[in-house]
């Protein structure tokens, strides 16, 4: 009679072994940066939630808390995560504090999570992107490569994200933001600015806050000493 390390053996060999597969994903997160007065800077936060919450759904959220702990201490700290997850952001990490700061508390397991742009090992690719067609609502493009240039409309509901500037020749209607990868260094550019969001790196500016002045305009956003600048280009 068989042992049973035989009869192991010979079901094995019956049945081939399931295989395990990689992907290779690359993670893309909104990067925050939350500063003094705290009350006023959640304020505008819940004011873009309300305008856009489609935009923040589901999407993982790092927190750069270098600003919140150099103007309000340690708390701050707590303050902001607490906060931030009171309102349903799903945070997948934390930067601009030491580990030690969130030990024993229920972030410690984001602490150090998800570094900045550790890019450089990637492969090279394409540098640009070019679409020559509308983007329709509901339709997301994201290209961390490099730029993005769209020859045609960003429809409402739309997103381009980029890892470099945005280019669209035609009505930008959604959401874009620039500089995932080019940081403070990039623009975006339209030929009529009708945005519901705009942002470049870790700066973001909704459809209330530019004004009327700048509505059907060419236009240009861009960082400017820390600030999110938008100008007209006619």
């Amino acid at each position: 009679m068989a042992g049973a390390g035989s009869m192991i053996a010979a079901a094995e060999g019956a049945r081939p072994l399931p295989q395990i597969r990689f992907r290779n994903r690359t993670f893309m997160a909104l990067v925050m940066a939350p500063d003094a007065p705290m009350g006023d800077w959640f304020a505008a936060l819940d004011r873009e939630l309300a305008r856009a919450p489609g935009f923040f759904q589901g999407r993982p959220v790092v927190v750069d808390l270098a600003t919140a702990l150099a103007e309000g201490g340690p708390v701050a700290a707590s303050v902001v995560l607490d906060g931030l997850e009171a309102r349903g952001l799903r945070l997948a990490g934390v930067e601009g504090a030491e580990p030690s700061l969130l030990a024993g508390t229920p972030w410690a397991r984001l602490a150090g999570g998800l570094p900045g742009r550790d890019v450089d090992a990637e492969p090279a690719g394409p540098s640009t992107l070019l679409i020559d067609r509308p983007v329709r609502s509901g339709q997301s493009v994201v290209f961390e490569g490099g730029d993005v240039t769209i020859v045609g409309a960003v429809a409402s509901g739309a997103e381009v994200i980029a890892g470099g500037s945005i280019h669209v020749y035609g009505p930008l209607r959604g959401r874009a933001i620039a500089g995932l990868r080019a940081g403070p260094e990039a623009r975006i550019f339209c030929s009529r600015l009708e945005a519901e969001l705009v942002g470049v790196d870790r700066l973001y500016r909704v459809a209330e806050h530019w004004g009327a002045s700048l509505h059907g305009r060419p236009a240009q956003v861009r960082c400017d000493r820390g600030a999110l600048r938008l100008s007209a280009l006619d």
